[in-house]
């Protein structure tokens, strides 16, 4: 099946397949208690399953897609598709380094990877729909892979586990198309027997999958906004939006999951902290049930290899009203964040991307119940209830 379908579709379906991989890596290395912990910066950490996480993934998807660009949050060589003889560290030594403002202590660029954390297989879920007409004809050159293999790393090492994600984030001519967003302990509150983990994903132009969704109630304005990573900014922007509640958690991927899933109507970032593969993916699964992912200034991020790791406009995401939330920013603040840098225009992705905006019957008929509130560290600035749903599948 994977050799006759669309070389887009392959690298999703390889994505969702080591992602799963990766996971078990991420539950394995806390079961085992010896998580490795390195303080990059304040409120920085990266762990045994960082490390292990992301050499399975990325290796595994250079040797299945060895032309396509792939960047991980802790590299020190990345690869790149330049026509280096050696383009992943992790496969030998890295002739000419691609330096970012990545922590010291990345992956080593001489190190040889264990054959058993190779995944090489494809998930038959992806492969079982059609590619989106638009991607039919993207060649490995325009794909660029963004992997956050432990997304809230600080909630991990605290024990705050609902708020862990791992992200594969898919670009293509710089606009982010696909994305995986792999929650590996989804479901621990159900007890030691419980199955662990879901994976979501979701291609523009095709749909979002493996996740749960609610109608917000109409009286009240929920945001989500970061729980470590807190200033004087963030705090003003958000009490701009004028919210009913907050709702502060780790991790980007997890954010974004509380918008899709109903339980927030926005994501609000005043901080250039994020970077391009902490929203690559998010942004994907987000835009492809309606949503959209911006930086302060309402402007779409590029995730071209050539782009900043940072993002510097900061990060605002909703599922509905994008252009009300950014107008409530003030100009003072947006004064303090660049403006993103655009990918080229797109006719066919815009016209998906805007089919998905236009589909809004997605949420109706859906049945609503009260589930269990965040983890106890997860704070919020008065009581909502949060609210979830059977599973639901949003396409087009």
């Amino acid at each position: 099946m994977a050799a006759k379908a669309a070389l887009l579709m392959r690298v999703v379906s390889a994505s969702v397949a080591v992602s799963n991989r990766a996971c078990q890596i991420i539950r394995d290395v806390l079961k085992k208690g010896e998580l490795g912990i390195v303080e990059k910066g304040k409120n920085d950490f990266q762990t045994e399953a960082d490390r292990t996480a992301q050499r399975c993934i990325i290796a595994s998807l250079h040797k299945q897609f060895p032309k396509v660009s792939i960047f991980g949050e802790e590299d020190d060589c990345n690869m790149n598709n330049l026509g280096l003889t050696s383009r992943l560290s992790p496969f030998g030594p890295c002739p000419n380094k691609l330096h970012t403002d990545l922590s010291p202590m990345a992956l080593d660029p001489s190190e040889k990877i264990s054959e058993d954390l190779f995944e090489l297989g494809f998930s038959d879920e992806v492969l079982a729909h059609d590619c989106p007409e638009y991607l039919k004809d993207i060649k490995d050159e325009e794909i660029v892979i963004w992997v956050d293999p432990v997304d809230g790393t600080a909630e991990y090492t605290q024990g705050l586990l609902d708020h862990v994600t791992c992200l594969i984030g898919i670009s293509a001519r710089g606009h982010s198309v696909a994305g995986i967003i792999n929650q590996p302990f989804y479901n621990y509150k159900a007890g030691p027997d419980a199955e662990l983990g879901r994976c979501i994903w979701g291609i523009i132009g095709l749909g979002s999958f493996g996740f749960t969704r609610d109608v917000l109630p109409k009286d009240e304005f929920i945001v989500t906004t970061s729980r470590s990573h807190s200033d004087r900014l963030v705090t003003e922007t958000v009490e701009a939006c004028e919210p009913t509640s907050v709702v502060r958690v780790g991790g980007a991927g997890h954010k974004v999951l509380l918008l899709i899933e109903g339980k927030v109507h926005a994501y609000v970032f005043a901080s250039k902290g994020c970077k391009k593969w902490d929203t690559c993916a998010p942004e994907s699964v987000l835009a492809a049930v309606g949503g959209r992912l911006t930086d302060m200034h309402g402007i779409k991020m590029s995730y071209g290899a050539g782009v900043q790791r940072k993002n510097t406009g900061g990060i605002l995401a909703t599922v509905s009203d994008h252009d009300y939330i950014v107008n409530k920013v003030p100009e003072h603040v947006k004064e303090v964040f660049d403006k993103s840098v655009e990918a080229q225009d797109w006719p066919e992705f815009e016209l998906a991307r805007i089919q998905h905006m236009n589909n809004k019957d997605v949420d109706q008929g859906v049945k609503r119940k009260k589930t269990d509130t965040p983890d106890s560290d997860s704070s919020r600035s008065t009581k909502s209830d949060l609210l979830a749903d059977e599973t639901l599948d949003t396409k087009l």
